[in-house]
């Protein structure tokens, strides 16, 4: 059983937890029991958000489109709480990056709505080998803008990232919309060079 502390505007904060093994438990009766709570677990304290988006692939023009939908409970990166985050989604053929595209900066929020939509040219020879990265970043008017996560989709992408490309290519010419989480920069697997 985990406790939080909830936030209308924000993620809510995990407090902490109590595990009970249900092997101690008799559950032919009422139990009523004080524990003391444990600290959260990291990965819930190291979340950095979800970001949804649909892939659509038309074989036939050799275009495939990327529609930002959303992200949700992305982590606080300004002073007050919030952050301003935009999406830079990046085309990848053997691990360089070929083409770049953005989405609008949304002020103040964790949990914005873009429904952006952009195309790139893929020939159909060469679905496989290309990879789409996403990238939130909070964007700084004085600064460096910085990066709160990122998900990879493709052929080697592995995970979800493999499934949803996966889905994709099984139904041309149909948006596949699907929720990833964010991983940080360093934990995204780059698309080997052929």
């Amino acid at each position: 059983m985990a406790v939080y502390d909830f936030d209308r505007f924000s993620r809510n904060d995990a407090i902490g937890e109590v595990r009970v093994p249900m092997s101690s438990v008799d559950l032919g009766r009422p139990v009523l029991a004080w524990r003391e709570l444990q600290a959260a677990p990291r990965e819930e304290q190291d979340k950095l958000g979800d970001i949804c988006f649909s892939l659509r692939y038309v074989p036939t023009a050799g275009k495939l489109t990327v529609i930002v939908l959303e992200a949700k409970n992305l982590k606080k990166m300004d002073v007050g709480g919030l952050s301003d985050p935009y999406v830079k989604v990046h085309l990848l053929q053997g691990g360089k990056k070929v083409r770049k595209k953005k989405t609008t900066i949304k002020k103040n929020t964790l949990n914005p709505y873009y429904n952006e939509a952009f195309s790139f040219e893929v020939p159909c020879d060469q679905v496989q080998n290309v990879q789409v990265e996403l990238t939130v970043l909070d964007y700084d008017k004085l600064g460096k803008n910085e990066a709160i996560g990122r998900v990879a989709v493709g052929a080697a992408a592995g995970g979800a990232g493999l499934r949803h490309w996966a889905d994709m290519l099984a139904n041309p010419r149909r948006p596949i919309a699907q929720w990833h989480s964010l991983r940080p920069l360093d934990r995204v697997r780059p698309l080997p060079a052929p």
